[in-house]
């Protein structure tokens, strides 16, 4: 009866607590808080959904997760998953563990998967293989993103037939006059990587281009990445809409903040939906 009891306390404590000192809130661009459901129910129209988040934030990859399940709920074999964590020469060992071919073990030995992915990006991951789901590999292999930082994009144009099939269509479109890439030139100013700006327009057009190369008529895309690649309807947003201006495309993006009751209005612009995560919940790494 008391261990009962003692349970019961901690779960109106727990609800309690979740009541008073919420770890999130959602919002939209203008700044009007609303749901979880709300916010899945009214996305599921588009055909790609930009998911920006913070790669330590617990918050942020729970959501994503909790946002894949609730897609499947009303989208089911429509939805297809993809994401910055896997680079596009990865592809075919992500085929082989989806067919079985390959076991779990050694899928996870021989794909480059990111220091945190068993607690952050395996639980989707392994939904999309348990549901069928095509999940795509869609950044550009980190030795060529590499290369363009020292290099330029131009020196894509040296890279082998082979090579070039892991990478959007050359030559890549750069505007230096986009404010996110002209802001990271500035930032390295003074620095000997002269071309990190083209190195991260090589990464958004790369993902862009493995999005639009697998959607299909009447799918969606959800896609995870850093919040830095569709901030401001910047980056991948930016080449897909090149691409195809017609795109229903959605951004949702991360951000960290001390008090979440309060919406800045000079951010309102920045994503189409806000997850505004209190600066003390516990980060993955």
């Amino acid at each position: 009866m008391k261990k009962t009891t003692s349970l019961l306390l901690l779960f109106i404590a727990s609800i309690f607590i979740q009541a008073t000192m919420p770890a999130y809130k959602i919002y939209n661009s203008k700044g009007k808080e609303i749901n979880f459901e709300k916010m899945a129910n009214k996305i599921s129209s588009a055909d790609v959904i930009l998911f920006g988040e913070l790669h330590n934030n617990s918050i942020s990859h729970w959501l994503q997760f909790e946002l894949t399940k609730a897609l499947y709920e009303t989208k089911g074999n429509k939805l297809l998953l993809g994401s910055e964590m896997f680079e596009a020469d990865d592809q075919i060992k992500i085929n082989e563990y989806f067919s079985n071919y390959i076991t779990q073990k050694y899928f996870e030995k021989e794909a480059r998967i990111w220091p945190n992915y068993k607690t952050d990006y395996k639980p989707p991951f392994e939904f999309a293989k348990e549901k069928k789901l095509k999940y795509i590999a869609t950044n550009i292999p980190r030795r060529y993103a590499s290369f363009v930082s020292t290099k330029g994009l131009d020196s894509l144009q040296l890279l082998s037939s082979e090579a070039k099939t892991f990478i959007a269509p050359l030559p890549i479109d750069f505007d230096p006059e986009l404010p996110g890439y002209k802001k990271m030139a500035k930032m390295m100013r003074g620095h000997s990587i002269s071309y990190l700006p083209q190195a991260q327009a090589s990464k958004d057009a790369t993902m862009a281009h493995f999005i639009l190369k697998n959607l299909k008529e009447g799918q969606i895309f959800l896609h995870f990445n850093g919040a830095y690649h569709s901030n401001n309807h910047e980056g991948i947003y930016w080449y897909l809409k090149k691409q195809n201006k017609n795109l229903k495309i959605i951004t949702i993006t991360t951000i960290e903040q001390d008090d979440i009751k309060n919406f800045d209005d000079e951010i309102k612009n920045m994503a189409d939906y806000f997850i505004v995560v209190d600066s003390d919940v516990t980060k993955t790494y």
